[in-house]
């Protein structure tokens, strides 16, 4: 291989989102040699932060800790974390009204028995009519996916596995600030930024890895970290190939495109969770548990309603979504309109999409993904997280917990 240079470690992780970052700080812990490869100029992955929009800092990737028995709850308790319960109800945009409740109770996406059927077939199956069809974009965009891509058994069954314990909590601060707190900044002099990795080789006893700057570097191990839209892209080069077995497994996890876009308003014309918007189906006012005098409106933008508006410019999505608000709240939105920040994950070269989801015959797609090759190639990621706990921050680090343990205990 030609190179610029060679440089060896007991493992290379791939990846500095919380399951690589993670992954290095149980490494360090283990006094265990290590280096990570970060493709873009930050650590985080799909966690980041917002300086400067606001009066505070915005979370842009994770905006809640779903529950507190788990990882990420563990370090919240022990170093006294504020956190605030964020148990405001809905409210629902319907037949063209803002109401409290709905006719029937669409949460119906729960229960041993249901079928592997898509949301939106299963809605049809119980004869929901389509006033209906935006509560169920928003049902179906907070799992991740669209109302006609995920499967009701396979997300019931695997999200049942979960014990991380009930309620959504808001960070006093952000969701980033205890990821670079507390994992990054021990381990920050083993991050190799804008390291963008082209080129897997675990033909040999030792893997070679080569980013696209043409730098070689060997480990004994190597995890593998990035997002599952990333794997299934192909944009890393496997050699040999990956066995057919595991690139199934990856075709059928879930990621579609998302975004959120951060809107600034004079006053809080708005309920403070929204469902059915017809240019984007969830709204949530995300200055719960924040110390702020700002008014800030997110925009949580997910499954075909994310296929159209992520490949529109900012000025044309922030121009479709306050004339959806505008139609909901008698044009409040344009009058208190200050700015808006978009944070379109799918044109982000290294995530690409939101966060994985649980598709029609999933079966053990998770464990396939999941699993070890010759005991130097390794992965993890919320997308292999198989304690139901995927498309969470404490997922990803519970998938390094994982293979840390198959690698050295």
């Amino acid at each position: 291989m030609n190179s610029k240079g060679v440089k060896k470690n007991s493992v290379l992780i791939i990846g500095a989102g919380a399951a690589g970052l993670y992954a290095g700080y149980l490494l360090k812990k283990l006094k265990i040699d290590f280096k990570i490869l970060e493709a873009s100029s930050n650590h985080g992955g799909r966690v980041g932060k917002i300086v400067g929009f606001a009066d505070y800092d915005i979370d842009i990737g994770a905006q809640w800790l779903h529950g507190q028995q788990n990882i990420m709850g563990d370090y919240v308790q022990q170093h006294n974390i504020p956190i605030a319960l964020d148990d405001t109800p809905y409210s629902y945009y319907f037949e063209n009204k803002i109401v409290p409740k709905l006719p029937r109770d669409p949460f119906i996406f729960e229960g041993s028995e249901l079928p592997d059927l898509t949301f939106k077939a299963l809605a049809e199956q119980k004869g929901f009519n389509q006033s209906y069809n935006r509560i169920f974009d928003a049902i179906a965009g907070i799992n991740g996916a669209d109302k006609e891509e995920i499967s009701a058994f396979w997300n019931y069954f695997e999200s049942s596995k979960s014990t991380s314990g009930e309620g959504d909590f808001k960070f006093e601060k952000t969701y980033y600030d205890v990821l670079d707190m507390f994992l990054a900044r021990p381990i920050f002099n083993e991050i190799i930024y804008n390291s963008e990795v082209k080129i897997i080789d675990y033909s040999k006893e030792e893997v070679v890895v080569k980013t696209k700057d043409d730098t070689d570097f060997i480990a004994d191990k190597v995890l593998v970290t990035v997002p599952i839209s990333i794997l299934k892209a192909k944009t890393i080069q496997f050699m040999p190939d990956l066995p057919e077995e595991k690139t199934n497994a990856f075709s059928k996890i879930g990621m579609g495109p998302g975004l959120k876009v951060f809107i600034k308003f004079k006053e809080q014309f708005y309920p403070d969770n929204l469902y059915g918007g017809n240019i984007c189906a969830a709204f949530y006012n995300d200055t719960l548990g924040k110390k702020t005098n700002d008014h800030i409106l997110i925009a949580f933008v997910m499954g075909n309603q994310a296929k159209i508006l992520c490949d529109l410019s900012d000025d044309e999505i922030i121009k479709l979504l306050l004339a959806d608000l505008d139609n909901m709240f008698s044009g409040l939105a344009s009058v208190n309109y200050i700015n808006h920040e978009v944070i379109n994950f799918k044109k982000k070269p290294f995530i690409r999409g939101a966060y994985s989801f649980s598709t029609q015959g999933m079966g053990k797609a998770r464990e396939f993904a999941a699993e070890s090759i010759s005991k130097k190639l390794f992965f993890a990621g919320e997308a292999m997280n198989l304690n139901g706990n995927h498309q969470t921050v404490h997922g990803a680090m519970e998938s390094s917990k994982t293979a840390i343990e198959t690698m050295f205990l």
